[in-house]
């Protein structure tokens, strides 16, 4: 049965025909962190001099965001320190907005940071799927598709903030950024930073995204350009932005964008388009705002406003990344006491609006498991198989969910990048106002990965 696909703000997929599941499965806001942003290891060379012997730790994190966070904060609320790793020299609160499903709200209800967030992002109560010449071809109502739905924007600094401001101080150590990481001969893990720092520990998580070094190290290749780049960004409206609160999509050939309002001033939007490469970084905000308009000044004029409201330190433009991991070929998801999660480990576009959503959910899982196997370790110092246990069991449980989910994000962008002028006029005519299905799609937003404890 076709299915229509659909994400919130911060995600790039638009609604349109695509396989189901069993296809693919056979700017400003208050800042609430309590800590020195330029938080160190050591700071000064006198002290790397006197600390030659590694420090000693039971978690390490690489990478402060979502997924190390969320990670970390999941441990603490089950009683285990970690120490999180940022290179950094403070939390990466760049970028725009991202998109949480209900599966995503779940884990925040969890880590008890939900409700915060709530009060500050709106809820999408729908979505509109537009032409680029503003004929409207269809509308839903994401409650029709489940009273249990739930779908908001929220800003992705927002989010980091959340999860810091709910861990002890000392959690992060920013301006750390890994070297070197080897297997001691009792099988712990040492790393080396940049300024000589050592750190022994027994468990370590590469949380550092999509250019991961724990994933280097354990054999992963880079993530692989699917095609596709994006323009994002966040327009302001100082006195009120004026749109319902759904989802705005809009079709081209080779193009589609969207926007939606994130809070009651605030809208997020992009553009997405088809390049045979990812093309030079660019940073310049007016070289990206020009060539935003190139592509469509004379698309509906909501989203030209909104991309003129936009700040110049809100541009981005992004190329479209994922990995899959396929069984026997990929590395292992785990290498003794180390482990992956959130884009180190399964990276994929956001056409499903699950990248955050899943990152999240790896976080409860990963804290679970490996507060069980501590508990255990602490009864039998002298093996580390329980962590090496858990950390297996992890993977074992996680990789039926990411690894189709990467998949299918992957077929709906190309589905909906098409060129082809046949096509197109088929979708907009047949298809999306007579054929597609909201309901399939969403069936992915069920999934429960449990809470952070369970019953002895």
């Amino acid at each position: 049965m076709a299915s229509i696909g659909t994400v919130a703000a911060g995600s790039l997929s638009l609604p349109f025909f695509i396989p189901n599941s069993s296809y693919v499965n056979s700017i400003s806001r208050p800042v609430l962190i309590r800590r020195k942003t330029t938080t160190r290891l050591y700071s000064s060379n006198a002290n790397k001099q006197e600390n030659q012997t590694p420090r000693k730790e039971e978690v390490v994190i690489v990478g402060a965001g979502i997924a190390g966070l969320a990670t970390a904060l999941s441990l603490h609320r089950l009683g285990v320190r970690s120490l999180v790793l940022e290179q950094a020299d403070s939390l990466r609160t760049g970028g725009t907005s991202l998109t949480l499903f209900k599966n995503g709200w779940r884990v925040l209800d969890v880590l008890g940071v939900a409700d915060d967030l709530r009060k500050e992002f709106s809820e999408i109560h729908g979505l509109e799927i537009q032409a680029n010449n503003g004929k409207v071809l269809r509308s839903f109502q994401l409650k029709g598709e489940g009273k249990s739905q739930e779908a908001r924007g929220v800003e992705r600094k927002a989010l980091l903030e959340s999860l810091a401001h709910n861990m002890p101080e000392d959690t992060i150590c920013f301006g750390s950024r890994v070297e070197t990481i080897e297997r001691t001969k009792n099988g712990h893990i040492n790393l080396e930073l940049d300024d000589g720092t050592q750190i022994l520990t027994k468990i370590l998580i590469g949380c550092d995204g999509v250019r991961s070094v724990v994933a280097r190290w354990m054999g992963f290749t880079e993530p692989r350009y699917v095609g596709h780049c994006a323009y994002r960004g966040l327009g302001v409206y100082p006195s009120g932005q004026p749109f319902a609160q759904k989802v705005h999509y809009i079709y081209g050939k080779g193009i589609r964008a969207g926007y939606v309002p994130l809070t009651a001033t605030k809208v997020y939007w992009f553009v997405c388009f088809n390049s045979p490469s990812p093309g030079p970084k660019i940073t310049d905000p007016n070289i990206l705002r020009q060539e935003v308009f190139q592509l469509v000044h004379k698309w509906p004029k909501e989203l030209i406003q909104t991309i003129e409201n936009t700040p110049d330190g809100s541009f981005l433009r992004t190329p479209l990344e994922d990995r899959w991991l396929w069984p026997v070929v990929s590395p292992k998801s785990t290498v003794g006491g180390v482990a992956l999660a959130g884009d180190a480990w399964h990276p994929m576009t956001p056409n499903l609006g699950q990248g955050a959503c899943c990152a999240l959910e790896d976080s409860v899982v990963l804290a679970r498991k490996l507060k069980k196997a501590l508990d255990m370790d602490k009864q039998d110092t002298e093996s580390s198989k329980y962590i090496e246990e858990a950390l297996q069991s992890y993977t074992t449980e996680r990789w039926p969910r990411i690894f189709p989910l990467a998949i299918r994000a992957n077929i709906v962008g190309a589905l909906l990048q098409w060129e082809n002028e046949l096509i197109c006029l088929v979708r907009d005519n047949i298809i999306i106002p007579k054929v597609a299905q909201l309901e399939p799609l969403l069936e992915h937003t069920n999934y429960d990965c449990g809470l952070l404890y369970t019953n002895p």
